[in-house]
């Protein structure tokens, strides 16, 4: 290097695809912001994500920003979701949140004919992969549970109402795989990678480091890696680096029940997972993920090579995952959204 040369760096981005579904506002007011999230969204940024987040959806498209995060959904988990205005504001519903008094209310559409009678799980759930964004049911895990009540069944699917007393991360998900239900589309618990029961009753066949291989390998074949939040190149770098352990604390989901950061920004995490296979290509850029080399981007870097793989464009029923969360109650509001669609008792796929 000599005076006066100059130096440029570029960053180069492939986000994982979303929904392009617009983000409803329920309530604004002086103290907080209460929208219905669509599914697929995170709530911030992270990971691969960064302009396809509802925090930063909210600042560009209706100038709401330096909003505090109140709770959080799964990103392919639909919904209310509360952001404060105000540190006072976040800080007292965090205390509710915290004390175990807010109610939460969810829907959902799971597999075959659900009890008519009110159902009650508590069996514990345990982390197999902060990467991946993995739970199961194991006596090790901590304590959940989860009341739930059928709505509605069509024949072939039903539609469940579902009350968390707790708010470990998948913990209605987990719960619904448990009793042999799994959410109809759900992405990581309704895998053949289960077994031929699905995870049924906590029946799983496989070693933990198993299990995450068959699941990734299945989304792999079904070029669906981005639903996981993970790429070929984080699975080549994860093996080259899985002697480090996991150094996530266990107990982050302890004290926020709505905090589900593993399932909505995996890639903050540095869980263990075995690697498949080697990726055959790699490339430099920073995200190896998502839209990818379409024939209308209007910008193509060639030493990025993803930018060069042709992938399939998701339908929008690939970016949804029928869990909705419906009400939110606290000692001072309550926030409903509408029913969707697929929650609709005479509603056929």
């Amino acid at each position: 290097l000599q005076n006066n040369d100059f130096l440029r760096n570029t960053v180069h981005r492939h986000e994982p695809p979303v929904t392009a579904q617009p983000i409803q506002i329920l309530v604004e007011d002086n103290e907080v912001v209460v929208v219905d999230k669509p599914s697929s969204l995170p709530v911030h940024p992270c990971g691969r994500f960064r302009h396809n987040t509802v925090i930063f959806i909210l600042g560009k498209e209706h100038n709401l920003k330096e909003l505090h995060t109140i709770h959080r959904l799964d990103r392919m988990t639909s919904g209310v979701l509360m952001f404060a205005k105000t540190v006072e504001v976040s800080k007292r519903i965090d205390e509710q949140v915290r004390e175990r008094q807010l109610e939460k209310e969810y829907v959902c559409r799971v597999v075959g004919e659900f009890p008519e009678h009110e159902v009650v799980c508590e069996e514990p759930i345990l982390v197999v992969s902060y990467k991946v964004g993995v739970c199961r049911v194991d006596p090790k895990g901590k304590f959940c549970k989860t009341i739930f009540q059928r709505l509605s069944y069509n024949g072939k699917s039903s539609v469940v109402k579902c009350l968390p007393h707790t708010g470990r991360t998948h913990q209605i998900r987990v719960h619904l795989q448990y009793l042999g239900h799994p959410i109809v589309n759900d992405p990581i618990y309704n895998m053949e990678a289960w077994g031929p029961e699905r995870g049924k009753g906590g029946k799983i066949d496989k070693t933990d480091e198993e299990l995450l291989k068959a699941l990734v390998e299945e989304h792999r074949s079904k070029q669906s890696l981005d639903i996981l939040g993970i790429s070929e190149e984080d699975l080549h770098s994860n093996a080259e680096n899985k002697d480090t352990g996991n150094s996530k604390d266990p107990e982050r989901d302890a004290n926020n029940p709505e905090r589900n950061d593993i399932a909505a920004c995996p890639l903050n995490s540095d869980g263990n997972l075995e690697t498949p296979e080697k990726n055959k290509e790699l490339g430099s850029c920073e995200n190896q993920e998502g839209q990818t080399g379409e024939k209308s981007s209007e910008e193509k870097d060639p030493l990025c090579v993803e930018c060069k793989i042709t992938r399939r464009d998701p339908s929008p029923k690939d970016l949804v995952m029928y869990l909705h969360a419906l009400r939110y109650k606290g000692a001072e509001f309550e926030y409903c959204s509408k029913m969707p669609e697929w929650a609709m008792e005479n509603w056929e796929e």
